[in-house]
Formats: structure tokens, sequence, C-alpha cells
């Protein structure tokens, strides 16, 4: 792998360690929208979620998800598709409102995951913390958050983002990552200030539901694929690491967590991979492969289906 450095902008650093910006930024990140469930649960719970708030709610959970998981997960992180820069770049920016990072950052602390799967040098592992009982605890809450102020965005270099750093629209959308934040926050206000006929309040409130609510609800489900997804599950196909399906999440996660799954067969564009279980980001990306808009889409044959599959 060339170490050449690209002509127009700086390239990613490789950290010692998570970087005091990168944590203060994660901080605000993590509390203001648990301040925003708590204003909805104290100040708002019951007396105002409008069709609007439901509405802009759930657009916001879905798209924005989607930039991670058909995005950042299966096109950035596994080229498991191939696209043209449209939907790239919608995908990237859709990602980066999540609030879970600059495209860079979320790929190659994920590239890093996938070639330490539950090893030492794996950025947000349950296993190998301490034993007993508060260890396990300690590894579940290192797995779901604790990573993010620890080794979140440390391999952030051209070891596991040289294809990133050379593409000039992925530089320019991340460049442009707060950009993107105050776009995801910034919308429900102004959509629920318009509908609300210039109400302030209104505007809030859409802003607390759509804005903060769902970003709290997103990033948890999100981090559960770390935590829950390596201990607790089903585990129908050998793989090297504790990657387990939890078929309870695979609907509020898209897919993502049948992890098993993924894990057996990560360059695979489809996770549900058995005739029951729902993957809403393969549907998509196959809706948009019928459209002509990605092409390419990587599925495991039938064979190797059964050559990886457990026997016991």
């Amino acid at each position: 792998m060339s170490d050449a450095t690209p002509p127009t902008t700086a390239i990613g650093t490789r950290r010692a360690r998570t970087s005091a910006a990168s944590r203060l930024v994660t901080l605000t990140a993590v509390l203001v929208p648990t301040l925003g469930v708590l204003s909805a649960a104290g100040i708002l719970w019951g007396v105002a979620f409008r069709p609007v708030d439901a509405v802009l709610f759930a657009v916001f959970y879905v798209l924005p998800g989607l930039g991670i998981t058909v995005g950042f997960h299966r096109l950035f992180s596994h080229k498991s598709f191939k696209s043209g820069p449209v939907v790239r770049g919608t995908l990237a920016i859709l990602g980066s409102m999540t609030l879970q990072g600059p495209v860079t950052q979320w790929v190659t602390d994920h590239r890093r995951h996938h070639a330490m799967s539950d090893k030492p040098g794996d950025p947000h592992s349950p296993h190998g913390h301490r034993d007993g009982l508060w260890g396990g605890l300690a590894g579940l809450w290192h797995s779901h958050m604790g990573w993010l102020f620890t080794t979140k965005g440390m391999e952030r270099d051209r070891v596991y983002g040289k294809d990133l750093y050379d593409d000039p629209l992925i530089r320019w959308i991340d460049r442009l990552y707060f950009v993107w934040v105050a776009l995801s926050l910034g919308i429900p206000f102004a959509v629920g200030y318009i509908v609300g006929g210039g109400s302030l309040a209104l505007g809030f409130e859409a802003f607390v539901w759509a804005g903060l609510v769902r970003i709290f609800l997103f990033d948890h489900i999100t981090w559960s694929v770390n935590s829950i997804c390596h201990s607790f599950g089903r585990r129908d196909y050998d793989t090297s690491d504790e990657s387990r399906n939890v078929a309870v999440l695979a609907i509020p996660t898209m897919g993502e967590a049948w992890h098993n799954n993924h894990h057996a067969f990560p360059g695979s564009a489809v996770h549900g991979l058995g005739r029951r279980q729902i993957d809403i980001s393969a549907g998509v990306i196959r809706l948009l492969e019928k459209a002509g808009l990605v092409w390419d889409v990587k599925r495991p044959t039938e064979e190797r289906l059964a050559r990886r599959a457990r026997t016991a």
C-alpha cells in the first residue's frame, strides 16, 4: 500500500490515543441529545408530540440512518457495491447527519474493528477487559460508549483509509462535517417553525423530537451492535470472533444486527441472509440496483453460505 500523500489536502493522522478535541466533540454529541430526551420526558411528554414531529422523527431516523448502514458501513467500509458520485456523496452527507463522526473516522475505526475483531487492538470489543461480572459489565460499557472517549479516531490514517483520502469528494464532505451536523439539527427546527406558523415553541419542539431525541435513539441503537451483538444472540456461522445475530434489533438497526452473518461475510451487501431475516438496508440497496444507481452488488452464493454454516 502506497504512503504517498494526496496532492490537494492533508491526510489523516494515526494517534496514540483519542485526541482531546475528539473527546470534547464526542462528549457534546452524547450529552446534548441526552438532555433532549430529558427535556422531552420532563417537559413535552404527553403534551407536545404532534404529527409533524412524528413525520420528522421518522424521516430523520431513516434517511441519515441509511447513510450509516448503506453508506458508511456497506459502501465505504466494505465496498459491497459500487455507485456514482451522486449516490456516494448523498450517503456520505446523510451518514454525517447522525453525529457519529466524519466518514474517514467512522470507516477507519470500523476497518480496524474487523481487522482485530474481539482481539487486542479492536477499538470497541466488549471482551478481554477484566474477568467476572464487573469485568463483563465494564466490557459492555466500553464497547457501547466508553470507547468513544478512549479509542475512537485512533486509526484515522492511510493504513485503513487510503481510498477515502484519495477521494476528493469524501475529503470535501469531511471538511464540511459540522455543516451537516448543523443541518441535521436545524432542518427539523425550521420545518417545525414553518408548519407551526412561525411559532418558536413548535420549532423547538420539532428540534427536540426529530433532532435530539432521534440522534440519541439512533446512536444508542448503533452502539448496541458493538456491545450487544458481540455478547448475546445466535451464531449461525463460524467466525473467529464473538459476533452474534440479535433478531430483536434487526428492524431498528435496519439490518445491522445480523452481525454474525456480517462478520462471516463482511463484503456482502446483504446481512439478513436467512429467509426471515429482515434487512431494510439490503432492500434499499436492491431498489437502488434496480434503478441503475448502484451496481456490482456483492452477495454470497448458496455454496459459500452452506460451507460457513455452523453444524451445531
